[in-house]
């Protein structure tokens, strides 16, 4: 089997869909607020890919925490726990 480049995109969750954007996941814990399910147009929602709410609120969005928020995040995503999630197909629709 040979390897194919990914054509993954990062877009905002604020951002409006387009209709260029194809499989649209969401990989947060929490609905972005005043987005209605509607407006956000998923086809999967990842919630456990996301940081946990304990991190997140250790995280504060303060700019001197960032490199440590991304070591605990990758900590959080090596959990053996989370193989189930990783899987597209598993993911929540959204």
């Amino acid at each position: 089997m040979t390897a194919s480049p990914s054509n993954v995109r990062l877009q905002r969750a604020y951002d409006e869909p387009t209709p260029n954007d194809g499989h649209r996941v969401l990989v947060d814990r929490v609905r972005p607020r005043g987005r209605t399910k509607e407006q956000l147009q998923l086809d999967a929602w990842a919630r456990d890919l996301g940081p946990s709410t304990q991190l997140r609120k250790w995280f504060g969005h303060d700019p001197a925490r960032w490199a440590e928020f991304q070591a605990r995040h990758r900590a959080e995503l090596a959990d053996p726990d989370l193989d189930g999630t990783r899987n597209p197909v598993r993911l929540a629709p959204g």
